[in-house]
């Protein structure tokens, strides 16, 4: 089981899947409160960056579950670099559907509500691990600026405005599913260029070396179209965030 492949590819360099930063999930963890020996489940846990460092910092303990084989393999390394291994585990497997045997203290998705079905179900899954007093994780995107027009939308690789919510709905979503908002960081544009840009260097790399691979077209194509993209639709219309809630 793995991601699509092209992720593996253009996303093979970055430590953090996301718009956040090291220095926004260093704010996310400090906003928590969260205390040594905090359990924490990240479903979709990426390259691990988020479990590593609050491990490091906080002390928490942790279990990250991903589908994707790469960025298993590089959680756990990256958590042998910063000395955790004691203190978190990752594990290659599909999070959607996956509910941890031990109720967890925080039960994160941070960017992978599409395991859940969406943020409704997501939030139905997180919470079946979660202990009574615990905080649910939800990484989302919403409209920083409503998009004009459905081309624009698009451009923001959204299917349709309708994908998503300029932020007060989104806020009043979760309400209305029985959540209360506790705290939330969001991503700034400093992020989104890391999360986008650094692409663009990791896909040339890709290229110089895999001249014959079947996916060489596609990558060329993405690498010729996207700073332009970019630039023009998700850095202007697209915003992104952290959100904690508790069930009432």
């Amino acid at each position: 089981m793995d991601i699509p492949r092209i992720f593996n590819i253009t996303e093979s360099a970055h430590r953090i899947h996301n718009p956040f930063t090291s220095e926004k999930f260093a704010t996310l963890g400090a906003a928590l409160r969260l205390e040594p020996g905090a359990r924490i489940l990240d479903l979709g846990s990426g390259s691990g960056e988020m479990l590593c460092t609050w491990a490091r910092d906080y002390g928490i303990m942790g279990t990250g579950i991903d589908m994707s084989p790469l960025f298993t393999g590089q959680a756990t390394l990256r958590a042998e670099e910063l000395g955790v291994s004691d203190k978190v585990t990752f594990i290659h497997d599909d999070a959607a559907g996956h509910v941890s045997d031990d109720k967890v203290d925080v039960a994160a998705c941070v960017g992978a509500s599409w395991i859940g079905g969406g943020i409704s179900g997501t939030l139905e899954l997180l919470t079946r691990s979660l202990r009574t007093g615990g905080i649910v994780l939800i990484g989302e995107p919403y409209w920083r600026q409503l998009p004009p027009t459905e081309d624009v939308a698009r451009g923001c690789l959204a299917n349709a405005i309708s994908d998503f919510l300029v932020l007060p709905e989104l806020l009043v979503s979760f309400r209305d599913l029985g959540y209360d908002v506790v705290e939330m960081v969001l991503a700034d544009q400093d992020g989104w260029d890391r999360y986008e840009a650094a692409k663009w260097l990791t896909m040339r790399r890709w290229l110089e070396t895999s001249p014959e691979d079947e996916l060489v077209h596609e990558v060329r194509a993405k690498l010729t179209s996207e700073p332009e993209r970019y630039a023009t639709y998700t850095r202007e219309y697209l915003g992104w965030g952290v959100f904690a809630l508790m069930p009432r």
